[in-house]
């Protein structure tokens, strides 16, 4: 049985942070449209100042998806002005978070422009609806669409087909696993080459009200687990991530649900997926979800890597330099990224690497 529970507890660092803050996080009395709008616009306004250093090493491009539903969806890639127009490039398919409430493509510039110009390879941000509007499984189609588009524009956009890491943050990691998980069962997208790496930060695997039956099954005790020790942590206690799942509006999965409850594959049903990379915070009720899927593909003998960002809660990079756990979260995906195209071997080993 597991106990992650060495995991948890704030940093020196953080608290320092977090006396600076004037709210730990969302008001969630304000009307859920202002609330959005609110969030976006201070998120928005951050990213227009993040991609300042990196726009002009960049072809930017915008672009439109035309959905399943006959809806469309907008897209931004990012191409390195120094690669050749006829260089076929490394993909990075990245969704961004926000409990599938907030985020926009300009709220992530930044992460995918550094991302791109670091790296030399091609990144594309596709952006899916999002709630109130747009309800389960909408986000989910999305960007299955969105990595249908990217393989049939792949000539036109530089990238080469056969290197496409799928990744995301929060939300977005959710969306990357189960894209993942559901491609290697053959659910879906099984026409396409199958992704050679997806990259998981602080993701969401597992779905609140089938978690006792779930994920805290495999923990020793309920008192240690990461939903109850970081109940009220701050940024994402639970009582925001269950306002994000009512928004939702998902209804009661299955345990084996791969949209909702990706933490529930079993070995067997890992086996043979491509190299993953977790990002994984100690102060946030995610945690232990994270760490047991990252568990059943390491002893499944898929190639993973495991970063533990101890002292921090979830969605902790937006404090930027303010706390050294950013350099870690950025070294994970940009080497993460390069581990994943590097064909990486297995070692069967469940090892946490904690970066304090």
């Amino acid at each position: 049985m597991a106990d992650f529970s060495s995991y948890g507890g704030p940093s020196e660092e953080w608290l320092a942070v977090e006396r600076t803050l004037p709210a730990l996080t969302f008001d969630l009395s304000l009307p859920v449209d202002d609330l959005k709008a609110s969030v976006n616009a201070i998120r928005e306004e951050a990213g227009a100042a993040g991609i300042k250093p990196f726009a002009s090493k960049l072809h930017i491009k915008e672009h439109t998806i035309t959905t399943r539903d006959s809806a469309t969806i907008q897209a931004r890639s990012y191409r390195p002005i120094n690669k050749s127009a006829d260089e076929k490039l490394p993909v990075f398919l990245y969704f961004h978070g926000g409990g599938f409430l907030f985020g926009s493509l300009n709220t992530d510039d930044p992460t995918c422009a550094q991302t791109a110009v670091n790296l030399g390879i091609l990144v594309v941000s596709v952006n899916y609806r999002h709630t109130p509007e747009h309800i389960f499984p909408t986000a989910w189609n999305d960007t299955h669409d969105g990595f249908a588009w990217l393989h049939k524009n792949i000539s036109e956009l530089g990238g080469d087909a056969s290197k496409i890491v799928v990744g995301g943050i929060s939300a977005g990691a959710q969306l990357t696993a189960s894209l993942v998980l559901e491609q290697h069962l053959g659910k879906a997208l099984t026409e396409f080459p199958p992704v050679v790496g997806q990259i998981l930060l602080i993701p969401a695997l597992a779905y609140i009200d089938t978690y006792k039956e779930g994920p805290l099954k495999r923990i020793k005790s309920p008192e240690i687990s990461s939903y109850v020790e970081n109940e009220n942590a701050p940024l994402l206690p639970m009582r925001v991530v269950r306002f994000f799942m009512d928004l939702l509006k998902t209804g009661i999965p299955d345990l084996k649900d791969t949209k909702l409850n990706i933490a529930m594959a079993t070995k067997d049903e890992v086996k043979g997926m491509p190299p993953a990379v977790f990002g994984i915070a100690g102060l946030d009720p995610l945690r232990d979800e994270g760490l047991l899927y990252a568990q059943t593909l390491a002893e499944a003998g898929v190639p993973t890597q495991i970063s533990l960002f101890k002292g921090v809660p979830h969605a902790f990079r937006r404090f930027g330099t303010a706390l050294k756990a950013s350099d870690h979260w950025d070294e994970t995906t940009e080497q993460g990224i390069l581990w994943a195209l590097g064909k990486p071997k297995a070692s069967g080993k469940f090892d946490v690497v904690v970066k304090g």
